[in-house]
């Protein structure tokens, strides 16, 4: 078996803990190159996972002959030059979520894939339910609740209660773009298991701290993206869909998905991953067992190899689904800008 030699540019948490691993795991697969913020980190993660070479500069990962792909865990701002340059190289690309720190940029990575549809193109999925999806998209695809009616999103925590802590990545627009909180990741999923186009109508966001530290120089910086985003929205065959993600709850943290329809709801609680059927005469609800078959769990680096020895194609995720979510991000981002709250 030819050896698959993998670069990473950008070795933050997701990589140590998932790509790297993951990678290692996969038969003829080497882990070769990393670059990461300085040569010190680099050095030090090429000496925890046994990678070859060390580099400061990413262009050396795509430049270098002997890599065939590149494992991109950087910012979303740097998501589309890097992605766009490595299909120019001829390498394979696996970029983190989210897929760009734009629409435009989102489609400028899109364009790229599509002038090199032999190299595979995949964006790290949201991992959140890969062991629910299946069936929950079975039982809607089974009118378990009947007609859709209406979708609610929850997600609140704490991590932007307290005005003192320096500014995170999160809600720095220089790093993410217009991807606000965790809405990105939220709405990939969603869009898994409800297909159809959506329109924004409203949404609304809370800065509640108007100016942050910046680590990196000790100044303060404007917060121009949320610590608070309701947003309201509405399929185009007429079910109306609802997102609160608050980072200011000081109360136990909430993360589910509510799916009402003409014969009950769907209540999928992502954080004890279960399903919860609610019928019409039925207010103490049903458990729904997923089968361990239907388990299909986190195979990301599995899959993107399979994609480039066998061909097999990206489902999660590739570049279309990736602009969807762009597309929805970047109109929520429009909306709230005109109607924020501080």
């Amino acid at each position: 078996m030819e050896i698959l030699r993998i670069g990473f540019i950008g070795a933050g948490g997701n990589t140590r803990l998932r790509h790297l691993p993951g990678f290692n795991k996969c038969e003829g697969v080497e882990p070769f190159a990393v670059c990461n913020r300085s040569l010190e980190s680099s050095q030090k993660v090429a000496e925890e996972f046994g990678i070859r070479h060390a580099f400061t500069d990413w262009q050396e990962i795509i430049d270098h002959p002997d890599v065939d792909a590149v494992c991109i865990g950087t910012w979303p701002n740097t998501h589309a030059q890097m992605t766009i340059a490595a299909l120019e190289a001829g390498k394979h690309v696996l970029c983190e979520a989210r897929m760009a720190a734009n629409l435009v940029e989102a489609e400028a990575m899109l364009a790229a894939s599509r002038v090199r549809p032999d190299l595979v193109s995949q964006l790290v999925p949201s991992p959140l339910t890969l062991n629910l999806d299946t069936r929950i998209i079975t039982l809607l695809q089974e009118s378990l609740i009947g007609k859709l009616q209406e979708v609610f999103v929850g997600h609140t925590f704490a991590d932007y209660q307290h005005p003192e802590d320096p500014l995170p990545w999160r809600l720095d627009r220089r790093l993410s773009g217009v991807n606000a909180l965790t809405l990105g990741i939220l709405h990939e999923m969603l869009q898994r298991w409800i297909p159809g186009d959506l329109d924004v109508l409203q949404a609304l966001a809370g800065i509640y701290t108007p100016t942050r530290i910046d680590d990196a120089t000790g100044e303060r910086i404007e917060v121009t993206l949320p610590e608070s985003l309701d947003v309201l929205a509405q399929f185009v065959d007429g079910p109306r869909l609802t997102y609160h993600i608050s980072g200011v709850d000081a109360g136990p943290p909430i993360l589910e998905v509510r799916i009402n329809g003409t014969k009950g709801s769907l209540r999928v609680d992502i954080a004890h991953q279960t399903l919860t059927f609610y019928g019409l005469d039925n207010e103490a609800g049903k458990l729904i067992e997923v089968p361990p078959e239907e388990k299909l769990g986190w195979r990301v680096e599995e899959d993107f190899i399979a994609s480039i020895r066998n061909g097999m194609p990206v489902k999660l995720t590739n570049f279309d689904a990736g602009i969807r979510y762009m597309r929805f991000s970047q109109a929520v981002d429009e909306t709230w800008s005109k109607f924020s709250v501080t």
